[in-house]
């Protein structure tokens, strides 16, 4: 477990039935202090997973304990772990009282998800970097509704680790029920709601888990139980 959960005071839960599960419901818990209880701060919300299903970032591999797949680019599965949630993004102004840094979508912003560039799993504006080195990356700015308000996964970024997952992001999902292709994806006004209430000054993370994994990290993570 990263030392950074350790104070996180805001929580995402996600609890899926097995490692191949495309959907769940996510919890929203806080706690005034990193040694108070987690209280939950309202209804779950139903989310879409990967493809995939799930896979453990490679932070929490633990050889002989950590049983199940392993993250990688293009596998469909959305990350398991514990993650902190770094910033927000959108195609419009931030929205109000939004309390993360803020990534406005242009044309040029880009995440790299080509393993053999430099700027992998790095969000960018082309304009301001040196070179272009990669053969491929996601378009922050959409058409199709995905990317009108997120929040990026610090999965993978210290040290960003080629081949092992890129662009993570809570974002809105295309369908109740539609897989992602790695994030997880909520209801557009459930996601809107979500980037109100996220803070960085309560530093946020986001644990998401296969329950079998959920009953044995429980206890050594200080996890709360899941909201009904």
């Amino acid at each position: 477990m990263s030392p950074g959960f350790i104070s996180a005071r805001q929580l995402l839960l996600v609890v899926a039935s097995d490692w191949t599960s495309n959907g769940a419901y996510l919890g929203r818990y806080e706690r005034p202090g990193a040694a108070a209880p987690w209280v939950p701060a309202g209804s779950p919300l139903a989310v879409s997973l990967g493809r995939g299903g799930l896979a453990w970032g490679r932070a929490f591999l633990i050889p002989g304990i950590s049983p199940g797949p392993i993250k990688r680019e293009g596998d469909g599965c959305s990350p398991a772990g514990a993650f902190p949630i770094t910033a927000l993004f959108g195609v419009s102004a931030p929205a109000a009282g939004a309390k993360l840094p803020w990534l406005q979508a242009t044309p040029d912003l880009k995440c790299v998800d080509d393993p053999d560039s430099w700027h992998y799993n790095r969000i960018v504006d082309r304009n301001s970097v040196d070179r272009i080195d990669w053969q491929s990356c996601e378009d922050m700015l959409r058409t199709d509704g995905r990317y009108e308000v997120g929040a990026v996964v610090g999965c993978n970024d210290d040290p960003v680790e080629p081949g092992a997952g890129s662009c993570l992001f809570l974002h809105v999902w295309e369908a109740h029920g539609a897989p992602t292709a790695g994030c997880t994806a909520l209801a557009r006004d459930d996601m809107i709601a979500l980037s109100g209430w996220l803070d960085g000054a309560r530093s946020p993370w986001l644990v998401q888990l296969p329950h079998a994994a959920y009953v044995d990290l429980r206890e050594p993570w200080r996890l709360p139980e899941i909201l009904a």
